[in-house]
This record gives C-alpha cells, sequence and structure tokens, in this order.
C-alpha cells in the first residue's frame, strides 16, 4: 500500500480528503464542546467557594463524544444520516430535519476547509509519516482558529500538544526523508522557548506602554508549539505573517465598519495560519526572499 500511495499521490490525497471529512465533522464538536466543558470546570471550581449554582451549562456527562449531537433550536438527537459531513446539509437543504430551523453553513463549511487542507497537506509531504504528523497539526490548528474566534480562549489541550509533539519528534533528528518536521533538538528546544518569549515580551511592553493587554497567553503558547515543531528559524516568519494578516483583516473589518473597535480581534487564527503556511512552504519563502535581496 505505501508503494501504491507513492506512486500515486492522487489517490493518497482523495483518501486523505475523504477521511478529514469525517473529521472535519469531529472537529465541529470539539469547536463546540471544548469551551463549555472548560467553563463547566471553571464554574464547578468557583462552585467550591461561593454558591453560584451553573444553571445555564448542561447537565450530566458532556465531553466529546456524549452525549449524541441534537439540534441547538428543538433539542431533537441527529441521526447517523442526518450527520453525514457535507451531504446531509445539502439533502437537508441546510434545515434541521425535525424543526426545519436553520443550520449554521459554517458546520459544512468547517467539514469542507478539513477536507481541501488535508488533501492539500497529503498531496504535499506524500505518503508518509511526516504527511501523518502534518495533517494532525493541521487539524488541530483549525480547531484552535474557530474556537479563539468564538471565545477569546486557546485551550492548552490543544496548544501544549503541540509543543510536546514538536519536542519529541525532534529526538528523532535527523531521520532520511524528513522535509520539514523533524528539526533538532536544540532548534525544537529553542523554537518553544523563543517562541514563548517573544509574545510574553510584546504582550508585557504593550500593556506597560498603553495599560490594556494586548493578547492572551494562549497566544504566547500557541507559538511556542509551532517554535517547537518549526525551530526557531522559522518564527521571525510567522510573526511576519500574522502580524501582516492581522493588520490587514483588522483594518478591513473597522473600515467596512462591521466591527466595532472596542472589541479585541483574536490574535490565534493569524498565527495558526502563519503557522501552517510556514509548515508547508517556510523554506522556500526565505529562501525565496533571500534571493531576491541578493
Amino acid at each position: 500500500m505505501q508503494l501504491f500511495f507513492s506512486e500515486f499521490p492522487i489517490v493518497f490525497s482523495a483518501v486523505a480528503f475523504l477521511l478529514a471529512l469525517l473529521i472535519g465533522s469531529f472537529l465541529n464538536v470539539v469547536i463546540y464542546r471544548l469551551p463549555i466543558m472548560m467553563e463547566r470546570d471553571w464554574r464547578k471550581q468557583c462552585d467550591d467557594f461561593a454558591a453560584t449554582p451553573a444553571t445555564d451549562l448542561p447537565e450530566g456527562r458532556f465531553d466529546l463524544v456524549l452525549p449524541r449531537s441534537r439540534c441547538s433550536s428543538c433539542g431533537k438527537q441527529i441521526t447517523a444520516l442526518q450527520n453525514i459531513p457535507v451531504l446531509s446539509y445539502l439533502f437537508l437543504g441546510g434545515k434541521c430535519g425535525h424543526c426545519s430551523a436553520p443550520i449554521s453553513r459554517r458546520y459544512p463549511a468547517i467539514e469542507l476547509t478539513t477536507a481541501i487542507l488535508t488533501a492539500f497537506v497529503a498531496w504535499r509531504f506524500g505518503f508518509g509519516w511526516e504527511a501523518v504528523a502534518a495533517i494532525f497539526i493541521t487539524w488541530t490548528l483549525i480547531a484552535i482558529s474557530v474556537i479563539d474566534f468564538d471565545h477569546q480562549i486557546i485551550p492548552d489541550s490543544l496548544s501544549l500538544p503541540l509543543v510536546w509533539a514538536g519536542l519529541l519528534m525532534s529526538l528523532f533528528h535527523p531521520l532520511a526523508g524528513a522535509e520539514v518536521l523533524l528539526v533538532s533538538p536544540e532548534s525544537s528546544i529553542a523554537g518553544a522557548i523563543a517562541g514563548y518569549l517573544i509574545l510574553w515580551s510584546i504582550y508585557h511592553l504593550f500593556r506597560l506602554v498603553t495599560g490594556k493587554e494586548g493578547m492572551g497567553y494562549g497566544d504566547f503558547k500557541l507559538l511556542a508549539g509551532l517554535g517547537a515543531l518549526l525551530g526557531w528559524q522559522m518564527l521571525h516568519l510567522i510573526v511576519l505573517l500574522s502580524a501582516v494578516v492581522g493588520v490587514i483583516v483588522g483594518i478591513g473589518l473597522i473600515v467596512l465598519r462591521s466591527h466595532d473597535r472596542q472589541i479585541p480581534i483574536p490574535f490565534g487564527p493569524f498565527l495558526a495560519a502563519a503557522g501552517w503556511i510556514a509548515m508547508m512552504y517556510g523554506q522556500q519563502i526565505i529562501d525565496k526572499y533571500m534571493f531576491l535581496m541578493s
């Protein structure tokens, strides 16, 4: 099978696309439930000190497995046939099969985005362990981006595994055939430390000058994870790309008056996008830049 996928990368990309549709559906569950799970845990800790029951949060078991998905409008359980990625949305006409309430377009959008990016990663790296690692990183970055966009938090349960994965994979450096995701232990450790300290320093400098908090600690940990995975050499590219995209998007939202200036724009999605680009084509971008400068 390895030889077959290696000789026919388009088949490997197609298989990865179909698998990622299912993963995209699961990412929708993670994106919706993980912040609620975190809030339930925070409320429970607060209840130890104050008699304020969290009546607005789900009772009973609530995690990434149970309870079964339900319509947010009528509460009816979604059947397996109604939960097929993308196809069920199209078949149902974008409405609940029970109450006909509209289903957010974001669900099939995340599923399709996950599938497309996964297929792109599979095509870029080819069949092998490096493609598998890059695919899991891609899925994690998608979940982080949407959760941060919705709630302006980056769960440690998603960002810290990137740090540990990067440090762990660096122990196998060098490995024949590794193109990106096997930096040296020294580069990985330095990347994790520098990634955290870069944004930590910017955060405290910004707060010292303005008296406001410009970003959260989750951003520090995310950049630390990207630094551990890709090495310190990629950090300047990631920071530059994320800053440029963030400024463009932020100005665009303000100019179009679709975003209140007083409402902060999460930085995590820009970091995640920049990290993904650096993972895919970081060295080529740096080489091209150096060639143009010389």
